[in-house]
């Protein structure tokens, strides 16, 4: 465990986000080795797996829900140095865990064709991406213990190994994708298919790494099986926080849907640049993304410790250095957006739409590294519920103009985009007004110092 209530809170800051955007890099890089060989498979493939990709965010919002609750609850309660509670959170989440992880495994198995009609119009992308989820269903229902037991050492502060998990991983995923997708060295490709099974099995591997260090070297937040099975009183609390934080990736699915549908009409290669350009932006999200989640446990130790001050510069530090970041980022896209797309499509017109994409959407990089960083300090702070209202205000209005302007006859692409941009700004300075509410409901009690006549009396 390290102590994030003591010492230089930009220092904190930069030695957690250095390996846990090495770890987020090599993440990325796990998408950007099966998209590289599925890209050589044709449009049909490429838009399958995006769109399948996509479904991936239902998963994702489940196992955030339980991995920012668990975040939240082992920070605070290392900030009070109560080491017994942040045990017991962490059990009765790995237990909540096994039991989503076995709901989705189902689901894969017989959701996975009804989603892929709604999103896509054409035949060869809904089997493709269909196959993709079918294989990588394993792989999904395995991510919430990764998930919870990366999150579980977050909060304690701890971020190395994890980020070590997540390079071998990468690098396990990297020697099995040509072999199972091309069939290099076999000469049966799988395709799609060996995409999905070479990520499946490289979670496998980095849950078994990640339950080794738990119950050989982790002396803080241990591992009892006795503590897994269910404390209802528990499962709330996790919930409570996570949740909402779920709920705003469920939009995340929503919105990407709408997105989807919306440019079915233009073809397999607009959304395959699509699905490209998004897969592109995630990465260079990176660092900001990092310095957002290092800001998590920060803030929620000092929560708990009844440090308000320390809370407050938490955010203050984390807005400027994600601000700065996404200034680099956006400078990136609006030098040579498609240079950064080419790599993962020989198609010109994928490279070309992926490009448009992130050029136009790259303008409201400084408004989502805002958003990332207010959505962190909810977290720590306990109360997520202001980031899921901060990203409904954005769905509802993204969601009904672009409805109606895809049945327009003048209807073009890059309107989204467009509209994008207005929306996630909106988004922004919702989650910059929520936040500043919730200081004042939330730390004011905290700053409040009795007077030297009280405390004599006492």
């Amino acid at each position: 465990m390290q102590d994030l209530t003591r010492g230089s809170i930009s220092t904190h800051l930069l030695s957690m986000a250095i390996p846990l955007a090495a770890g987020m890099i090599f993440q990325t890089l796990y998408y950007f080795v099966d998209l590289y060989f599925v890209a050589q498979l044709g449009d049909a493939a490429i838009a399958g797996v995006s769109a399948a990709g996509n479904a991936t965010f239902i998963v994702f919002a489940l196992t955030q829900t339980l991995g920012v609750g668990a975040v939240a609850l082992i920070a605070q309660a290392a900030g009070r140095k109560d080491q017994r509670e942040a045990s017991l959170i962490f059990n009765q989440a790995l237990g909540l865990a096994l039991l989503l992880g076995l709901a989705t495994l189902v689901a894969c198995y017989t959701l996975s064709v009804p989603y892929m009609h709604t999103v896509t119009s054409n035949a060869q992308t809904t089997h493709e991406g269909a196959l993709y989820l079918y294989w990588f269903g394993p792989g999904l229902a395995l991510q919430f213990a990764l998930i919870v037991m990366g999150s579980a050492l977050r909060g304690s502060g701890v971020v190395k190994p994890t980020m070590i998990v997540q390079v071998a991983t990468l690098l396990l995923n990297a020697l099995l994708a040509p072999i199972f997708i091309a069939g290099w060295g076999t000469g049966h490709p799988l395709n799609v298919a060996g995409a999905g099974l070479a990520s499946s099995v490289a979670i496998a591997v980095g849950v078994v790494m990640q339950f080794w260090y738990f119950r050989r070297l982790e002396r803080y937040v241990v591992f009892h099986a006795e503590q897994c099975w269910p404390r209802l009183s528990v499962w709330k609390r996790l919930l409570k926080v996570g949740l909402p934080v779920g709920g705003e990736f469920a939009l995340i699915f929503v919105y990407n849907g709408i997105t989807y549908w919306a440019i079915r009409s233009f073809g397999p290669a607009a959304q395959a640049g699509f699905g490209v350009g998004s897969r592109v932006m995630q990465g260079v999200f990176v660092p900001a993304l990092a310095l957002a989640f290092a800001a998590a446990p920060i803030a929620g130790q000092n929560f708990g410790a009844r440090n308000a001050k320390r809370v407050r510069e938490t955010f203050r530090r984390t807005a400027f250095m994600t601000t700065l970041a996404m200034i680099s980022l956006t400078a990136l896209c609006q030098w040579n957006a498609e240079l950064l797309v080419g790599p993962f499509s020989s198609d010109a017109e994928v490279v070309r739409i992926g490009g448009l994409f992130l050029h136009l959407i790259s303008w409201n990089f400084v408004a989502q590294g805002l958003i990332f960083s207010c959505s962190n300090l909810f977290q720590g702070l306990g109360n997520t519920l202001p980031s899921i209202a901060s990203s409904a205000t954005r769905l509802v209005t993204y969601a009904l103009p672009v409805v109606w302007l895809s049945m327009q006859p003048y209807f073009q692409m890059q309107y989204i985009w467009y509209w994008s941009i207005c929306t996630t700004a909106l988004q922004a300075l919702t989650s910059l007004l929520l936040l500043q509410q919730q200081f004042r409901t939330r730390l004011a009690p905290l700053e409040i110092v009795p007077a030297p006549d009280i405390v004599q009396a006492a």
